[in-house]
């Protein structure tokens, strides 16, 4: 799985690096940042879940791959 943060729909909301701060973090101006390259660890899934659920935006997409 992948997470990104589309930063057009991000508000700054920051539910999802309060939820999942070793996934997800905030730039200068707040705003949500996926840290690394946004592969989510095996065993991660469902806090990446829990974070996009929490975004009042529906900023954050989850890709599931191959």
């Amino acid at each position: 799985m992948r997470a990104q943060i589309d930063s057009e729909r991000c508000q700054g909301h920051g539910r999802c690096y309060d939820l999942a701060p070793d996934l997800f973090g905030d730039d200068d101006e707040g705003y949500g940042t996926v840290l690394g390259d946004g592969v989510v660890p095996e065993g991660r899934e469902p806090d990446a879940r829990l974070a996009a659920s929490n975004c009042p935006e529906r900023a954050i997409d989850l890709l599931e791959e191959g």
